[in-house]
């Protein structure tokens, strides 16, 4: 059985998954990690969900404001055995509902070309393709996506 756990990033399950994650992604970004790794920082995210299997932890993500009536979707990551689960949907679905809890109207994200699982993910959540924003305007390689809430 999936649990879902509220927590912020200080939680050491959460920056564990997160290593897993940057690793990942390291390999995937290869010359432009260094570029994305310095706005994936974890150290004062507040709105954190862990989904633990069997008190395992086995995904994550976040969200943080970015503007008013806006929060956007970080630090998304489940483990690779784990994949094909349904878990990240999970975790997805439960930081739009603290979102909305917290009076936001909407989530955005980033994520990269060379990531089709992230994409379709988002995209079978109801995100829709927005114009790349703030740091990753120019960005080649990033796509951006957003959803009402």
């Amino acid at each position: 059985m999936i649990k879902l756990v509220r927590t912020n990033s200080s939680n050491s399950d959460f920056i564990k998954l997160v290593k897993h994650l940057d690793t990942y992604l390291e390999e995937i970004d290869g010359d432009e990690h260094d570029f994305y790794a310095k706005f994936n920082k974890i150290d004062a995210l507040k709105h954190v969900v862990i989904a633990y299997e069997n008190d395992m932890p086995i995904s994550c993500g976040a969200i943080k404001q970015t503007i008013v009536d806006c929060m956007e979707v970080k630090r998304m990551y489940t483990l690779p055995e784990q994949r094909g689960k349904g878990i990240a949907t999970k975790v997805l679905l439960a930081l739009e509902q603290w979102a909305k809890e917290l009076s936001f109207t909407q989530c955005v994200l980033e994520t990269g070309k060379r990531q089709p699982e992230a994409i379709r993910l988002y995209e079978k959540n109801g995100y829709q393709l927005i114009p790349n924003y703030g740091q990753y305007i120019a960005v080649e390689n990033s796509v951006c996506y957003g959803k009402q809430l």
